[in-house]
């Protein structure tokens, strides 16, 4: 009978929560709960605990977080709300603090549109809605980066992607030509005013009807968490609830970090999210957080990658040595200067190396190297896997980013990288792991393709010794125990 109460007891626990709770006596119940069904907890707590053993017993109970407090009612009194301290602090499930949701806010979102910042929101909020945290994204109508910021593309409302809740909110009107105006000055590196700097962020994308749901709804929110820094959702957002606030801001060392409106604002956060350490530390040189939480918690990376080289080659008929690019095709990424010096390569080399570009975006193609250079546009992830495996190296030129997601996987597909050495966060995740070399002009360029050209086994070693880096680092259990306790500090919880 006591094995067979036990092995009940266990199914019990692991398969109903709302089971293991109401046993344990913390069922999430109003405070007009009754004297009697308080007393058929207790009663079935200490029912469990003749049964099957206090120590059995123990294994599987849930404790509060605090204390039950009683109030006079008539007879017993009634219990605590444990429904409203949720709401403050949150509850316990499956051995864990079942926080409030988490809100987070990004420009604009969608299943497939390209960039560094949307495509690490839409896999942070996935795998932490998997681990049991309750997480919507909130955001505009607009489509993408590269679309029109006063067309309302999607419509006003809530919707279910890839299984997350999305509320989009329309933007206003904005004046293109004044915000285009300041920001030519911006990236052109040039001091800007501070009537200039109130332009840029007005100018922005912004939402006044985002902004007032999150005033009308923010005790139905733990945190609001915000992504990249210098939109207006982000800026104005963060105005609404400061003590809330969390940002993923994906510094780089650039004109718009150094914004005296961004400095005034930013560091009224509750927390800061750091894809790498380099950023975190050009954060707090331009940036007071003395009172701010802070972390560097990296981006979460699937490390199950399957790559086939052969597949990418008779697909795309690429026979010949290869580098890569892959990524939006802008100057701001600096892929220009990655085609600048390809032509030059084959200028002085006279081989059979090629270019493949991978991504969105145009580019223009020097005339000398067009029949080299393979721009094969948007692929899907596995022809993208395919191509890292297949090529020489993958090179990122950019000198702006504040992780790079490219890298990891070119890593995870046992091939090495290339990158700036303008760039500090490229560069030092290429020392820490030992998985690339760097470049700061074309003789540099030069050297390090011939090297891992002519040595392949060295090339070899330094994709292995890259794949090892992000399986250590990046796995994504890793990165989701640090958010929930990230976010628990935060919460109070």
């Amino acid at each position: 009978m006591h094995a067979i109460c036990v092995q009940i007891f266990r199914h019990i626990a692991q398969k109903s929560l709302a089971i293991r709770q109401y046993a344990c006596g913390i069922s999430m119940q109003s405070a007009e709960k009754s004297d009697l069904r308080i007393l058929r907890t207790s009663f079935i707590q200490c029912f469990l605990k003749i049964i099957i053993g206090e120590k059995i017993f123990g294994q599987y109970r849930i404790k509060p977080v605090r204390k039950m407090h009683f109030r006079p009612s008539g007879g017993f009194g009634a219990v605590l709300s444990l429904r409203r301290y949720a709401a403050e602090r949150g509850t316990l499930a499956g051995g864990h603090i079942v926080m409030q949701k988490i809100g987070f806010v990004i420009p604009w979102f969608g299943e497939n549109i390209p960039g560094g910042a949307e495509m690490e929101l839409r896999e942070v909020t996935a795998h932490l809605q998997q681990a049991g945290m309750e997480v919507e994204i909130l955001t505009t109508c607009v489509k993408e980066f590269t679309a029109d910021w006063n067309e309302n593309y999607y419509a006003a409302g809530t919707a279910v992607v890839g299984n997350i809740t999305v509320r989009r909110f329309p933007v206003r009107r904005r004046d293109t030509a004044a915000f285009d105006r300041v920001n030519r000055k911006l990236m052109d590196g040039k001091q800007i005013s501070p009537k200039e700097e109130q332009i840029f962020v007005e100018e922005m994308v912004n939402s006044p009807q985002l902004y007032e749901y999150m005033r009308d709804t923010a005790d139905e929110y733990g945190l609001f968490v915000f992504i990249p820094y210098m939109f207006g959702t982000t800026y104005y957002g963060m105005q609404v609830c400061p003590e809330k606030s969390v940002l993923i801001p994906c510094f780089h060392d650039e004109a718009y970090v150094y914004m005296r409106l961004f400095r005034q604002a930013y560091v009224k956060a509750r927390g800061m999210i750091y894809n790498a350490m380099p950023e975190m530390e050009l954060a707090n040189r331009v940036y007071d957080f003395t009172t701010t939480e802070q972390i560097c918690m990296g981006i979460g990376m699937d490390t199950r990658i399957q790559s086939d080289a052969e597949t990418f080659r008779k697909q795309y008929h690429i026979d010949k040595p290869f580098l890569l690019y892959a990524g939006r095709k802008d100057v701001g990424k600096n892929v220009h200067t990655l085609l600048r010096y390809f032509a030059e390569w084959k200028q002085r080399q006279k081989d059979d190396l090629q270019l493949v570009l991978i991504g969105g975006g145009d580019i223009a193609i020097p005339e000398s190297v067009k029949d080299d250079v393979y721009d094969l546009g948007f692929v899907s992830k596995q022809d993208k896997y395919n191509a890292m495996a297949a090529a020489a190296l993958l090179c990122q030129p950019s000198h702006n980013e504040s992780f790079s997601l490219v890298i990891m996987e070119s890593w995870l597909c046992g091939r090495p990288v290339l990158v700036s050495s303008q760039c500090a966060v490229t560069k030092d995740f290429a020392k820490r792991s030992n998985g690339g070399l760097y470049f700061k002009d074309y003789f540099e360029f030069e050297g390090c393709v011939q090297y891992i050209l002519q040595n392949p086994e060295a090339a070899a070693e330094l994709g292995a010794n890259g794949g090892a880096f992000v399986r250590e680092n990046f796995e994504w259990d890793v990165i989701v125990e640090k958010y929930r306790t990230f976010f628990q500090k935060l919460m109070g919880a």
